[in-house]
């Protein structure tokens, strides 16, 4: 997210990253966390941006986009749109993601997470993708659908599914060539930014 955050605030927005609770510590930290204090957390940094800002336009990537999905359902008035950035709305399971990793660099990684990661927090995340099913059709305000044509952790029909049952009317769905999960560093991510910056800019009340 950091490359999207340093190229919006170069365009003059004001922007606000943050770690969610039980994350950026330590693994007993993350164990003991659950996805119910994600999602707390993140409303938290919600509302100080509130307290300064009537119109905060929500960018959630990975686990972050079904956190922001769940925050938009309780604060539709005042968020201005969301972008959803690789949403894991229907993520690979662990032999389905060896199979996609085809460099020798992005199995070791993946080795080292899938040991680094608790298991009570995969669970987690597990819960909240199930969960993130029902509130998908009461989305009323523009959505971004942004995902990498080659991302090895979701599966593509995610972004048809969201296509398809996100309830508003106002939704674009973006597809970065020759880019993994991590959009924001895609080779040709300037594109990603130039289409969030258009988003918001679109559906920014002045």
């Amino acid at each position: 997210m950091s490359p999207l955050a340093e190229y919006l605030e170069a365009q003059g927005y004001t922007v606000k990253m943050f770690t969610l609770h039980g994350h950026g510590g330590s693994k007993a930290q993350l164990r003991n966390a659950s996805r119910h204090d994600w999602i707390q957390s993140a409303e938290v940094e919600l509302q100080q941006l509130l307290a300064d800002y009537p119109t905060v336009h929500l960018i959630g990537f990975s686990t972050g986009a079904l956190i922001a999905a769940h925050l938009v359902i309780k604060y539709p008035k005042q968020i201005g749109s969301l972008t959803m950035l690789s949403a894991p709305v229907f993520p690979l399971n662990p032999q389905q993601i060896m199979r996609t990793l085809y460099q020798w660099p992005m199995v070791k990684a993946y080795i080292r997470n899938f040991f680094v990661v608790p298991s009570s927090a995969t669970r987690e995340f597990y819960r909240i993708v199930r969960e993130s099913f029902a509130i998908y059709p009461d989305i009323q305000l523009p959505v971004l659908i942004i995902q990498g044509d080659r991302d090895h952790l979701v599966k593509m029909k995610s972004v048809s599914y969201l296509a398809e049952h996100l309830g508003t009317p106002h939704k674009r769905v973006v597809i970065v060539p020759a880019s993994g999960h991590l959009v924001c560093y895609a080779a040709r991510k300037i594109e990603v930014f130039e289409a969030v910056q258009s988003w918001i800019d679109t559906h920014h009340v002045r």
